[in-house]
């Protein structure tokens, strides 16, 4: 399992390096699906994480009072104004690097490789998306308690729910039903709006008000 999320996460962090190859100063200045965040912004986002020791992050941190939000918005930006094909061949250079995170493991950098290429893909009308397998992968991980402690999500943002993917046979929870793509979901349930609409169920309008609040 752990070598299997590694590779996928090899392989999402190519994609996302090929894709910003591609995009123009217009582009690269859209807003992303990340709040507060262009998609050159997560680009930087994406090649710090792959930059900075956990080590040198904390030190971050520690710098900022402990805020790891306030750390992980300035480092993003910073990187992000770095020249693009700097960034874009560090990510393609370091795709393989191995990142275990205290608390969340290899799947803390898969999620995040899946949710990011779509934060850029959405908004930029690219189809550009990791394979339905992975988003099963980022749900199973999104319905944890450590996904909820690391900020993945907030605490009760799932409380009341029964999510079911349309897409496969994977469900989670209890409750009223709420039922979409895996991708549909995923993107949802950390918060993302864009993909509200395509959500359906007795559930769907509770999710829909904790998303657009932005609490649970």
């Amino acid at each position: 399992m752990p070598d299997e999320v590694q590779r996928r996460t090899t392989a999402n962090r190519q994609v996302v390096a090929r894709l910003f190859a591609e995009l123009d100063d217009r582009q690269l200045s859209t807003p992303s699906l990340c709040t507060g965040w262009t998609c050159r912004d997560v680009l930087g986002h994406l090649v710090m994480s792959v930059d900075l020791t956990f080590l040198r992050f904390l030190r971050e941190v520690a710098r900022d009072g402990g805020r790891a939000g306030v750390t992980s918005d300035r480092l993003a930006r910073a990187y992000g104004a770095r020249p693009v094909a700097d960034l874009v061949r560090q990510l393609h250079d370091r795709s393989d690097l191995a990142l275990s995170p205290p608390g969340v493991g290899a799947l803390g950098p898969f999620a995040d490789s899946c949710i990011h290429m779509r934060d850029v893909a959405i908004p930029l009308g690219m189809a550009t998306s990791p394979p339905a397998q992975d988003w099963v992968r980022v749900l199973e991980f999104l319905t944890t308690r450590r996904a909820r402690t690391a900020g993945f999500l907030p605490r009760g943002r799932l409380e009341g729910l029964r999510l079911q993917a349309s897409d496969g046979p994977w469900s989670s929870g209890s409750g009223a039903q709420v039922t979409g793509s895996s991708e549909a979901l995923a993107m949802s349930l950390t918060g993302r709006p864009a993909l509200l609409d395509e959500l359906t169920g007795a559930g769907a309008p509770a999710l829909r008000r904790r998303v657009l609040a932005g609490q649970p």
